[in-house]
């Protein structure tokens, strides 16, 4: 026979209802009846039919997740961290990557509606406030990351501006004086809060900012961080520390530094951003923004629960999640030390 709510909740001392916010995910359980409940659910097997409770609700039991590139372990991992977030509210993630161009994520906003999602989390690149139409149906939407989009909806990122001033300053404080910074995208939000960013750090520290030691590049790849370091090495007087705007592009600059008979940090000092695994085992370590990646997804995914329950409040909500930045041997050799904010 099969495990019923009130079977567990007999055996948990609780409430049918507090079961059935516990299996539902809803927050409000004092923590003693959920671990109750939830030691409850383990010993009895219980499973929920997630088809038909979903049908009862009117709801599709799926969320879409949207990201420019999978290739990129920033939005590997974070998707990973949405998919456990969700599942512990009881949805399965859809993941569409759109190269992070304007016409693959109009296409894609345009597929979402009640009939494939309940709810959907979009990290633009090329996005505007007219590309987002009314029909997407009424699911709720939360923007992720850096890319300025002016709607009126929920949105959670880092300060990616005080992020990049955090690492600039780091240079700074070391002595650097000649610091570049490779990552100049126009066409990306993340590119212009973190170059906002390098340059109130450089003007705070009464450093001149130069064009030249800023190095554009088409993608945030290894192979164009490399090339972008070439360049920055071949100047008349080149820089002395460099500030990547992801970590891709700072284990190509790495590479490159390398190539050029350089040590690091010892002739040149690299920072990145993103705190992705390869920084912590790249030769030699490197120093990086760590975004708080869980607590983004975990906030993202509750602002869409709270949506769907009708908790939240009716204005959009733009939260701030938490950095910090890990120091390792790109700046300082090998000793090592973490800066929160």
């Amino acid at each position: 026979m099969a495990v019923t709510l009130k079977d567990v909740a007999t055996l948990a001392g609780v409430s049918v209802k507090t079961v059935s916010n516990v299996v539902n995910g809803y927050a409000f359980v004092k923590p003693e009846n959920r671990r109750r409940v939830e030691e409850a659910l383990a010993a009895t097997g219980y499973r929920p039919n997630v088809g038909a409770r979903n049908l009862r609700r009117g709801r599709t039991g799926f969320l879409a997740l949207m990201v420019p590139e999978l290739a990129i372990p920033y939005f590997g991992e974070l998707a990973g961290l949405v998919i456990t977030a969700a599942q512990r509210r009881g949805w399965s993630v859809l993941i569409e990557q759109t190269q992070g161009t304007r016409d693959r994520e109009r296409a894609t906003l345009s597929s979402l509606g009640p009939h494939l999602v309940d709810g959907a989390l979009v990290h633009p690149e090329a996005l505007e406030a007219s590309d987002f139409p009314d029909s997407v149906g009424g699911i709720p939407l939360v923007l992720l990351g850096e890319h300025a989009v002016e709607v009126a909806i929920d949105h959670v990122a880092i300060d990616n501006v005080l992020a990049a001033r955090t690492a600039v300053r780091h240079l700074v404080g070391l002595g650097r004086r000649r610091i570049a910074a490779i990552g100049a995208n126009p066409q990306r939000g993340t590119s212009e809060q973190r170059l906002a960013g390098y340059r109130a750090a450089l003007s705070e520290a009464d450093l001149s900012y130069e064009d030249s030691l800023v190095a554009p590049v088409e993608k945030y790849h290894r192979t164009y961080g490399a090339s972008a370091m070439k360049q920055l090495l071949a100047l008349p007087s080149p820089p002395d520390a460099v500030f990547c705007f992801n970590d891709l592009l700072a284990v190509g600059a790495l590479r490159a530094a390398a190539e050029q008979g350089l040590r690091v940090p010892e002739d040149i000092a690299i920072v990145g951003f993103d705190n992705n695994e390869e920084s912590s085992f790249s030769l030699p370590s490197l120093t990086t923004i760590a975004p708080d990646k869980a607590a983004l997804a975990e906030a993202a995914v509750e602002l869409i629960h709270r949506r769907i329950s009708g908790e939240a409040a009716a204005a959009p909500q733009d939260v701030q999640t938490p950095f910090s930045l890990e120091i390792r041997e790109s700046t300082t050799g090998y000793e090592r030390d973490i800066v929160r904010t």
